[in-house]
């Protein structure tokens, strides 16, 4: 299993042992924009995927030679392709398994909302990314307040919101509202979850752009473990699922992992609400500070971003936290193993 991360300007890879999912030869990660020692075993390894440190721009290309500029969403496919939302270049890319960088769809330096084919297609704010079993890439355009649909051959569409209309409503297509969409996820019926930010729920879309509110009530902030509309969330972020369609959420302001079921049932699986801090521990005796991206491994095993202790941490379905990579407060961008790994500035996260 290979946890991926985007740091600033490039994507970079952590691999469990020299032969997880192919170690070398074929493992990878995704993008994202504690005290208590680093998880022991298996130690994780951090590898470059493609970009380079420092070095903005928008180049298609293979490896370092690649440029991306400030990438955030980061989601995968079942064939280890890698898509990537280029937020500053308003485009989405691809990296091969080869580590081969193209765009799939927009143009540089030209934002907007516009649907159509490859580089006619115009996105403003690309943030969380989900990929469906047919190869289907998600996007939430977060500053245009919609959620996006882009074939395999880049073709973009409009499956729910209307550009520049925020709110929070029901709806089909473009009559629903969503305020600054975060993180994406979609299920095994091919529904997509929505981390819905400033209006402090998760909404649902059905494959035919129905929207629906599925935990949480707008406008009502907090940290309340309840069913559906009685829970409540600070600012949902990152949204991951797992392969029984559990949602995972991480809650920004409220520094929280928490944990949704198919009912939605909304449950905090780790740390303490208003509580920051770098510690390990279980549930509610483990903190974190900014999580933002979360992905979940086929083993069931959690992990979290975390934008200010700049740490990815791993989270086991019994709610044991541990500090995967990275050292808190330490950013930078350097290449090594378990705590001696440096991140710059994460947000998303994903696993293949």
């Amino acid at each position: 299993m290979n946890v991926l991360k985007w740091c600033a300007t490039v994507l970079v890879a952590l691999t469990l042992g020299l032969g997880g999912c192919g170690g070398d030869d074929g493992g990878r990660a995704i993008v994202g924009g504690g005290g208590g020692g680093v998880d022991p075993l298996p130690t994780p390894r951090l590898l470059m995927v493609a970009g380079h440190a420092g070095g903005a721009g928008s180049f298609d290309g293979t490896g370092a030679s690649a440029r991306f500029d400030y990438p955030v969403g980061v989601a995968s496919d079942s064939s280890g392709n890698l898509y990537v939302g280029d937020a500053h270049n308003y485009t989405l890319r691809k990296v091969s398994p080869a580590g081969v960088t193209s765009t799939l769809a927009g143009a540089v330096g030209l934002s907007g909302s516009a649907d159509g084919a490859g580089t006619a297609a115009r996105f403003l704010s690309l943030s969380g990314l989900a990929v469906d079993t047919s190869g289907n890439v998600y996007v939430a355009d977060a500053a245009n307040h919609t959620i996006r649909k882009v074939s395999p051959t880049g073709v973009v569409s409009t499956l729910a919101g209307t550009a520049g209309a925020s709110g929070s409503a029901d709806g089909t297509g473009a009559a629903a509202r969503f305020y600054y969409p975060a993180g994406l996820a979609v299920d095994s019926s091919g529904n997509v979850f929505v981390a819905d930010s400033v209006n402090h729920t998760l909404r649902k879309i059905t494959p035919s752009g129905v929207v629906t509110t599925f935990a949480g009530t707008a406008g009502a902030s907090g940290s309340t473990d309840a069913i559906g509309a009685a829970a409540r969330f600070g600012s949902p972020m990152g949204l991951a699922i797992d392969g029984s369609d559990n949602l995972y959420a991480t809650d920004y302001t409220q520094h929280t992992l928490r944990k949704i079921t198919p009912a939605g049932v909304v449950t905090t699986l780790a740390g303490s609400a208003g509580v920051t801090g770098p510690e390990n521990g279980t549930g509610a005796a483990a903190h974190f500070e900014g999580p933002s991206g979360v992905t979940v491994a086929p083993d069931g095993n959690v992990y979290v971003v975390e934008t200010e202790n700049v740490t990815v941490r791993k989270v086991t379905p019994s709610g044991v936290v541990t500090t995967f990579a990275g050292a808190v407060y330490s950013g930078g961008s350097a290449d090594g193993t378990g705590g001696d790994a440096r991140f710059g500035s994460m947000e998303r996260l994903a696993s293949d």
